[in-house]
């Protein structure tokens, strides 16, 4: 016959899928439901799927640690605990561990910080098998809260993450491709719009508005700005990072990219291979930027091009002295680059996520073109790049403060040379020619980035957790109580 497993009336607990280590726990059989503590409980997500994120504090006197968790709600529901107090709280299931077995439980979310122990367990949650002697504690050994020291060193927790795919174009291949490739992976991603969004500037508690209703804490933004956004679209992203967001690409990452000049300079401190450039203000230095680049043939940008408008190839010295002064006439900002003619009107685009490139396409310009964008009627197909070619991608992105970046680079004579850094890279040509799920992969990505535990400089310093603020409840749809009415007894 199999021997009970067998509870005191106190015990340590874990939930590894909540991402919570230890916590200490009263085993109650005078209570109905189990009962985790939570505050800032937000439900987010679809009707017919909500999710619930929560935040716990599992160390009763230290309140400044906390953890962000989030779970699938099953239900939601009255209940009335042993002081005859009712209140309606969210139900989720989770796998508990106690000592070496794991099982699935349901836990009420509610506040418990005026208890001793931030959990309770209830008799449902007793199964076949278990016994509780409640003249004993810690039948199945301790845990501590010192797991929390090296808490921030272990492998990041999966859990349902609340996304923002920032975006002008909610219909385009690459804004639907990412929010389906998240809710695949059971999270929950809303497309909003950049220009729509407003912003509340101040210490305590930084905002961002929606049509004039306030915005609910997310755990990620995905930017995906146009060219005509850039400006106010890295404020709305600054302003999501006070939240607390994990920002995919940074805002400053982003003006570097878009930023031609600083670009190439960044590229160049970084000793990346690239075509010669040369820039200038003062019209009497045309003669000298066609030289810097080594003479005619030569390509003319402005810095606020995009898609390959705004670049011109000049095949002779006179031709580059007219393209050069009517930019100039037109007070237009604009470089000049060598141009690479060994490429063949080709350039490889890598995709770049996380410090790896993850796919890689050629892009081969029409026969009278020598710009190979897909935009402008370039064609595409699968390609394998050399080591020094995924190298120099990898190095390029990085130069930028990117983890995800679109790298075009040029083959030439010399090796590779980096044409350009893009912050929000398109995907479906990307995903047509290599045959991968890109959205999935960055995705994965930026699971494995966005922190269950936030810790302030203090905090990492003496080794003790502690988190940002948590989000106010905002208004969102939820699903009806059940009415369904359970008891707990207090502790």
């Amino acid at each position: 016959m199999d021997q009970p497993f067998v509870l005191g009336w106190e015990e340590w607990a874990s939930f590894p899928e909540l991402g919570i280590p230890a916590i200490k726990a009263k085993v109650d059989t005078g209570a109905r439901t189990s009962a985790l503590h939570a505050v800032s409980v937000e439900p987010f997500g679809p009707d017919d799927a909500p999710q619930v994120r929560f935040v716990i504090h599992p160390i009763p006197s230290q309140p400044d640690v906390e953890i962000t968790c989030a779970a699938p709600a099953v239900d939601r529901r009255e209940v009335t605990s042993s002081n005859g107090e009712s209140e309606l709280r969210w139900v989720i299931e989770a796998m508990v561990q106690v000592g070496d077995r794991q099982w699935p439980i349901e836990l009420t979310l509610t506040n418990r910080e005026s208890m001793n122990y931030r959990m309770l367990l209830g008799r449902t949650a007793i199964r076949d098998g278990i016994v509780v002697n409640p003249a004993d504690s810690y039948v199945q050994g301790k845990i501590g809260y010192k797991v929390y020291s090296d808490y921030p060193r272990q492998k990041p927790v999966k859990r349902p993450l609340r996304i923002a795919i920032l975006t002008r174009e909610p219909t385009n291949y690459s804004s639907k491709r990412l929010k389906k490739a998240a809710e695949e992976r059971g999270h929950v991603a809303e497309m909003v719009n950049t220009a729509r969004c407003s912003m509340g500037i101040n210490t305590l508690s930084p905002a961002i508005y929606y049509d004039g209703r306030r915005l609910p804490r997310f755990d990620a933004v995905i930017p995906r700005i146009g060219a005509s956004m850039t400006n106010y679209g890295m404020a709305v992203i600054r302003q999501f990072a006070m939240t607390g967001a994990y920002i995919l690409n940074p805002a400053a990452a982003i003006g570097a990219s878009r930023d031609k000049l600083y670009a190439h300079q960044l590229l160049a401190r970084a000793g990346i291979g690239m075509p010669s450039t040369a820039f200038a203000h003062s019209p009497k230095d045309t003669k000298t930027l066609i030289e810097l680049v080594g003479g005619a043939p030569l390509v003319v940008k402005l810095l606020e091009s995009t898609q390959g408008r705004g670049v011109v190839l000049a095949d002779t010295k006179k031709a580059a002295e007219s393209v050069i002064d009517a930019f100039r006439g037109l007070e237009a900002n604009f470089i000049v680059q060598e141009f690479v003619k060994e490429a063949g009107g080709a350039d490889i685009r890598c995709f770049v996520v996380g410090g790896k490139v993850v796919a890689a396409m050629k892009r081969q310009a029409q026969a009278d073109e020598f710009r190979s964008n897909l935009h402008r009627g370039g064609t595409a197909e699968g390609v394998k790049i050399t080591p020094e070619e995924r190298s120099a991608a990898v190095r390029a992105a990085k130069a930028m403060g990117l983890s995800v970046a679109g790298v075009d680079l040029l083959r030439s004579s010399t090796g590779p040379k980096i044409l350009e850094v893009n912050s929000s890279p398109g995907l479906e040509g990307i995903e047509r020619t290599s045959q991968k799920d890109v959205a999935g992969i960055i995705i994965e990505y930026m699971e494995g980035q966005v922190q269950t535990v936030s810790l302030p400089r203090a905090s990492r310093r003496k080794g003790v957790l502690k988190a940002s603020d948590a989000p106010e409840n905002t208004e969102l749809k939820v699903i009806e109580a059940s009415g369904k009415a359970s008891e707990e007894a207090g502790d």
